[in-house]
Order: structure tokens, then C-alpha cells, then sequence
């Protein structure tokens, strides 16, 4: 008789100890996304192969042992993997991202893995409190949209927002007050994973950068993503046309070329563009790009005022102050807590772990320092 070979030996092992009765694949595919690994590196850290795993992740039930491997692999409590809460699920063809070419599989997974726990965290906190009503602003373009087109659009996205004249105080919060989602990505997603956007979940979702440390960077990706929840629904993300009618969007919803070609000087003056700048709330990159395009300046002057922006570097000239922050899901959370719901009974409820939802919660909360005074008793 010959002896069992390790891998038989192991097989054997795990089979006496019986499948797991309540396993959801999806939980596992989630779980190890989140932490950027790869199947085969998996394999590696437990005693099943990569083939294996992708039998788990479509819904083929491993042993209790195997599970419990799993789960101490990926740092999370075996629990997590039970049938819970459902998690949306947000392929790459339903995001928009800023740097689809540019971003590696992995890195793209492990962000859209966020924002499917980011829209689980929503349908949880949706079944204890109300969350603003979400505006209906879906309004599509054409591919071959022209620059006027997309300009009549973001107008009427602007009236649908209830956005008067001038500039647009707050980005952010006004998505939020609309009821869409806006977090910051953590800081453990790859700095190369840009902003972007879904509408896959039971809300549109924007996730913005946390390394773009300025104000009106941050106010044009936000505008920008926008761009892409009212325009192209059903739209193939990615493409060059794609990307250019939400930067003109974005320019057109910030700054109405009516209100914002009176401001704008007729020829290269760094100090009334910082003026122009500081009440609008525009980068001097876009506010250059916009003078040339609008006829203002001439290709040498808008030539020359690159070269000076390049050569001086960021931060830009007349800083704005810090990025805007979201806030709408730390508040939901705070008023839980007020009432007596916490982060813990959150988690019990959706299956989701203690960390996975105050990632969300930091991530959807002011980053703002807050001043704490207390006075001496006597």
C-alpha cells in the first residue's frame, strides 16, 4: 500500500471536518479584494489552491477548516463570510474611472471592493435613519455631443441642484444634499486608483482622491464625477470622448462661461487670475485653459502662461485652504450614536466587520481637526 501524498493527506483532513453550511462566495471575493491579494498568493498563505478559491468565490461551499483559513488569511473573523446583508456588486464596466489605463486590475479591484462596502454601509444606515432624498439628474448625451451640448446640460444640472449665479459654494455637500454618496478613498487603495464614480448601488457613489491636498482640485473632480452620473448612464466608462465632455462639465457647472468670461483678464495678469481664482473656486491651470479657449489669449500667451505654471509647481498661486470633505455618512453615524445605535449593532446587523464600516465612516466624514474647550471647575 503506498503512502497518501501531502496534498491527498491535507484533502482528507479538511473533508472530515464536514463544508460549511452558511458560506457566501461573495463575501470571500470582497474580503480579498479588499486587501489587494491575489488568488494564487492565498493559495499560498492556506492549504487550498487558486482553483479552489475560485470555486469558493462562485459559490462551491469550502469545510469549516478551510473557511477558518480563509479568514485568518484575509484578517477577518470567519463569521464575515455567513450570508448577510447583500453587498452590491460594481464591475469595472459600471465605474468611471479617471485613470482606467493607467490603474493595475488589482489595484482597480481592491477600490471597486471599497466602494461595494461603501454601498453596503449606505443600505444598512438607510434601514435606521433618512438620508436625503435623492434628486433625479440623469440627463444623457450623445457620444458625439458637441462642447455646447454638454454646456446646456450642465446648466440644467445646476438649476436641477438649485445652484443660483456665481460660483458653486460647496461641491461636496451639494451632492450630498441630494442624496448621492461622496467618500474619500482610503489610504491603503493605490495612490494611482484616481476619483471616480458608480451608480451600480442603491445610490450614485463618488469617491474622490486623499492626495490631491488642494481645494479646487478637489472641487473639479467632484464636478467632474457628476458629470458622468448625469451624462452617461449605460455608457461604456473609459473613453477619451467620455472623459472630455465630463471635464467640460465640470468647467461649465463651476463657472458659466456668461458669468465667468467677464472676470477672466484679456491678457496673461497672474494677480487679477488668483482674484478670478479665489471666487470661483478654479485651479489658474483650468482658468488659463479656459481663457484660451474662450478666445481671450492667444496660443503664445496661453503657451507661456503653462510653461510659468509648470515651472512654479504646486502648490498653486493663492491657495484655496484644504480639500472639501464630505460629511453626510459621519453625521448619519453621529445620530445613531446619539440615539443609541452603534458602529458594533451597525456591524451585527449587515455582517459587515467593526473596521470595514468606520473605514466608510472616516472616509464620508470632515477631516477638519475639531477645537475642544473645556473649562477648569473653580
Amino acid at each position: 500500500m503506498s503512502l497518501d501524498s501531502p496534498a491527498r493527506a491535507r484533502a482528507r483532513q479538511r473533508r472530515s471536518t464536514g463544508a460549511s453550511i452558511d458560506f457566501d462566495g461573495k463575501r470571500l471575493s470582497l474580503a480579498r479584494r479588499l486587501r489587494r491579494v491575489q488568488r494564487t498568493t492565498l493559495a499560498g498563505r492556506t492549504s487550498v489552491t487558486a482553483a479552489a478559491i475560485t470555486q469558493f468565490e462562485r459559490g462551491v461551499r469550502p469545510t469549516n477548516a478551510v473557511a477558518a483559513e480563509l479568514a485568518l488569511a484575509l484578517g477577518v473573523p470567519v463569521e464575515f463570510f455567513q450570508q448577510g446583508l447583500p453587498i452590491p456588486q460594481v464591475p469595472t464596466g459600471g465605474a468611471h474611472f479617471r485613470s482606467l489605463r493607467a490603474t493595475p486590475a488589482i489595484s482597480r479591484d481592491q477600490a471597486l471592493a471599497f466602494a461595494e462596502v461603501a454601498l453596503a454601509v449606505v443600505d444598512v444606515l438607510e434601514q435606521y435613519v433618512d438620508l436625503p432624498e435623492l434628486a433625479d439628474l440623469i440627463d444623457p448625451v450623445d457620444e458625439d455631443a458637441t462642447e455646447q451640448a454638454v454646456a446646456l446640460v450642465a446648466g440644467r444640472a445646476r438649476s436641477n441642484l438649485a445652484v443660483g449665479p456665481g460660483p458653486v459654494a460647496h461641491v461636496v455637500r451639494l451632492l450630498e444634499a441630494h442624496g448621492a454618496i461622496v467618500l474619500r478613498l482610503p489610504a491603503e487603495v493605490d495612490p494611482r486608483v484616481d476619483a471616480f464614480s458608480t451608480d451600480a448601488g442603491s445610490r450614485p457613489l463618488v469617491l474622490l482622491s486623499p492626495l490631491k491636498n488642494d481645494r479646487a482640485r478637489s472641487r473639479f473632480d467632484a464636478a467632474h464625477e457628476l458629470g458622468h452620473l448625469v451624462m452617461h448612464q449605460d455608457v461604456t466608462p473609459g473613453s477619451k470622448t467620455v472623459e472630455r465632455q465630463a471635464h467640460q462639465f465640470a468647467a461649465e457647472f463651476l463657472a458659466p462661461t456668461d458669468e465667468l468670461e467677464p472676470d477672466l483678464p484679456r491678457k496673461v495678469d497672474w494677480d487679477q487670475l488668483v482674484r478670478v481664482k479665489q471666487k470661483w473656486g478654479l485651479s489658474l491651470a483650468a482658468l488659463t485653459f479656459r481663457a484660451h479657449a474662450l478666445g481671450l489669449w492667444s496660443e503664445h500667451s496661453y503657451r507661456r502662461a503653462n510653461q510659468h505654471l509648470r515651472a512654479a509647481g504646486y502648490p498653486e498661486q493663492g491657495p484655496l485652504g484644504p480639500p472639501e470633505s464630505p460629511t453626510l455618512i459621519g453625521a448619519a453615524v453621529d445620530l445613531l450614536a446619539g440615539s443609541g445605535t452603534s458602529v458594533e449593532q451597525l456591524a451585527r446587523a449587515s455582517r459587515l466587520t467593526v473596521e470595514q464600516i468606520t473605514d466608510v465612516v472616516q472616509a464620508g466624514s470632515d477631516t477638519k481637526p475639531r477645537l475642544r474647550l473645556s473649562i477648569e471647575p473653580g
